[in-house]
């Protein structure tokens, strides 16, 4: 029995991508049709179909799937996110933490889709900075909540593997709304998710 994987992907989109990874792979002088390289034009159009498909979801349809009506009104943490996302500088990867915090206001959300929502917006081409709004902007709109706080920590392999090559530099990009925005409430999310509780 051959082993075969069941992955989805559109098959215009893969033909595509795969002529056009065939020709870059000819362009820097190898050769595609070397025994390793063979299958690597479809290699990538899937991976790339996958890294970006944040294209085709919703995050607030993926958050109203799972919205209820609840009382609590104190702050919901969610840290330690990982967190994979493409520079659209340079279309390499860069990667780290999310950390996401709510104060629900009539309404919390199942906790599978704090790291859906991030996917969503990390699986396009993104810029941190974006990146980070987008989130916050998805929660904001989306549960009305008293207020929301993003902090993103990330490694950029732009800057790491090329340019300055800098490989232990850590970018941080944070956003809050509401509650958040008070000195008490902001550094009491700062200190949980800089603290250990497990």
């Amino acid at each position: 029995m051959s082993y075969k994987k069941a992955e989805q992907y559109d098959e215009a989109t893969t033909e595509d991508l795969k002529k056009t990874y065939r020709h870059v792979i000819t362009q820097i002088g190898e050769d595609p049709e070397r025994e390793g390289l063979v299958k690597t034009p479809e290699r990538v159009a899937k991976a790339m179909q996958f890294l970006t498909q944040g294209y085709e979801q919703d995050g607030e349809a993926i958050l109203k799937s799972a919205m209820f009506r609840e009382d609590y009104s104190e702050m919901v943490l969610v840290k330690d996110i990982e967190l994979y996302s493409l520079c659209e500088h340079h279309m390499l990867p860069f990667f780290g933490k999310a950390h996401l915090a709510y104060i629900p206001n009539g309404y919390i959300v199942g906790l599978s889709k704090v790291p859906r929502v991030i996917d969503v917006y990390a699986r396009r081409l993104q810029v941190q900075e974006r990146l980070t709004d987008q989130i916050l902007k998805c929660f904001q709109d989306t549960l009305q909540p008293l207020g929301v706080a993003v902090v993103i920590e990330a490694r950029h392999m732009c800057m790491m593997m090329r340019g300055v090559q800098k490989q232990n530099s850590l970018t941080t990009t944070s956003a809050f709304t509401g509650e958040f925005q008070r000195a008490e409430t902001r550094t009491e999310f700062l200190n949980l998710i800089g603290s250990r509780l497990h």
